[in-house]
């Protein structure tokens, strides 16, 4: 599971980073800016991303793009929304909190950091991604086996191969050895319906002392 650290001082990633290690988290990616997250997430140069993020601990106050921003981007990307942010600020009021949800973090932690919240709320948030990755998973298999019966019930409507058909009644043979009904036939082996009426030379042969030649 890979951790990304964004703070933009070298003692708090040293701090993160000793205190995750030391609680079993060896997988671990440092960035110093928004913007080096964002590449390191696949949102910078083409080709720059280094491998799948799990959770990623964000500093609100970073220079240039701050976290709040970052947190925006990166929850406006599909293919990153199921990766959950933690925010790590020093601004605990609650305006700011509310700012820190609303830009799509699920949780924050406050600095000075306290080793033991900190591997509480990284252990909660990773067993989440893992529960999300695990239903989505099961979601797609679901629709993939529904999608593949769909198909399969099509393809038993249709019609194939060769009808043995009476040259004179145009009854099908069916399985069993009968004869059916064309149009009986037809409905019971396809999605077709039919409704009824007559044709033209149909008429003139049935109805002959209406029509003259």
């Amino acid at each position: 599971m890979a951790i990304l650290i964004v703070d933009d001082s070298r003692d708090e990633q040293d701090l993160l980073s000793t205190r995750l290690r030391a609680a079993g988290y060896e997988s671990l990616l440092v960035a110093d800016s928004a913007e080096a997250a964002l590449g390191i997430l696949g949102q910078g140069s083409p080709g720059q991303r280094t491998g799948e993020v799990d959770l990623i601990l964000m500093d609100i106050l970073l220079p240039g793009v701050d976290g709040l921003e970052a947190c925006r981007r990166i929850t406006a990307t599909e293919q990153l929304q199921d990766i959950p942010i933690i925010v790590i600020t020093v601004k605990t009021e609650e305006k700011d909190l509310r700012a820190a949800f609303a830009a799509g973090a699920m949780d924050y932690i406050r600095k000075p950091v306290n080793p033991a919240e900190l591997v509480a709320r990284v252990s909660s948030a990773l067993a989440l991604k893992a529960e999300r990755t695990t239903r989505k998973a099961r979601e797609q298999e679901l629709l993939l086996r529904t999608q593949e019966l769909e198909q399969a019930l099509r393809e038993v409507k249709v019609l194939r191969g060769f009808l043995s058909i009476c040259a004179n009644c145009k009854r099908v043979r069916t399985d069993t050895g009968g004869w059916q009904r064309l149009e009986e036939y037809i409905q019971d082996h396809s999605e077709a319906e039919f409704s009824h009426g007559i044709c033209q030379v149909c008429t003139k042969a049935v109805y002959r002392n209406v029509f003259y030649d």
